[in-house]
């Protein structure tokens, strides 16, 4: 049993272990499409807005979401980089848009990205992660005065991979109205995209945020999302403990790994926590 280090050879055969899905597609997508229904029902909204990336994770959101809500109620934002995002994303992101017939929008906001580093007096180019961040930050902006302006919802594209393992950034692309992809593992996604009739280009693309050069999913978790999932669905649905877990051959430092990033990342699962200063404690429950 292989589980990949961070510089695995994306030539390699796929692992043994892997991630045998159980999810039914056509189960799924009646539940995820009302679901999307009855939040908007809630919030009163008009419609969506998603950030269409070219990538697997969006391409099954605005699939389902134009099932949910009717294409005319949903608006697709590509944002790229100048120098960053490839060409071929965009050209995807709008063969999408085209298929399902909504409107669209490319805004390039590598501009912006400049305009903010220069304001801030300490930013170093150098460092990727927070630079990253930045960018997905500046595209939550986006998204969201559009859907300030058009009385809409921001669909999230996260899947529940990424969700358990904090693999988002914060009030970046993890700053969303609901997330409809939310209870999927990243390979049901796949599986998903396959039975909605997504472009097999889209499909077979290494997933990737697209936040600096060269940054793909796999490549910065180190392992492929197939092992991923299956060590994720025995840790957290399947509740077996670590050593049961090691028991089946899964190399510890992989178990650790994925536990730790479970862990850290908690904070992003949940709301801001707030000092209670009131000695009514159930005073929020009354409202």
């Amino acid at each position: 049993m292989i589980i990949y280090a961070a510089t695995f050879d994306e030539s390699k055969q796929i692992s043994p272990f892997e991630f045998a899905p159980t999810m039914n597609p056509d189960h799924a997508r009646d539940i995820i499409t009302a679901f999307i229904c009855a939040r908007m029902r809630e919030s009163g909204a008009s419609g969506a807005v998603i950030g269409l990336s070219g990538g697997i994770d969006s391409a099954v959101t605005a699939y389902l979401t134009v099932e949910a809500l009717g294409s005319e109620n949903v608006l697709g934002i590509m944002l790229p980089v100048q120098n960053l995002t490839p060409g071929h994303d965009t050209d995807d992101a709008v063969d999408i848009a085209n298929r399902l017939g909504i409107e669209y929008r490319i805004i390039e906001i590598g501009s912006a990205l400049h305009t903010l580093s220069n304001l801030i007096p300490d930013y170093d180019a150098g460092v990727a992660v927070a630079n990253g961040n930045l960018t997905a930050r500046i595209r939550m902006c986006v998204l969201y005065y559009y859907a300030n302006l058009m009385n809409r919802l921001v669909i999230g594209t996260g899947n529940r991979t990424e969700l358990l393992l904090g693999y988002a950034t914060k009030y970046g692309d993890a700053g969303v109205d609901m997330e409809p992809l939310g209870d999927l593992y990243e390979t049901e996604v796949f599986e998903l995209a396959r039975f909605l009739g997504v472009p097999g280009r889209v499909i077979e693309k290494p997933p990737s945020a697209r936040l600096w050069a060269g940054q793909t999913d796999e490549g910065e978790l180190g392992m492929r999302y197939q092992d991923i999932d299956r060590i994720l669905r025995m840790l957290v649905d399947e509740k077996m403990s670590m050593g049961e877990i090691e028991v089946l051959g899964v190399p510890a430092d992989a178990c650790h790994r994925l536990t730790n990033l479970i862990r850290i990342n908690e904070h992003k699962r949940r709301v801001p926590p707030k000092a209670i200063v009131r000695d009514d404690r159930n005073t929020d429950n009354n409202l």
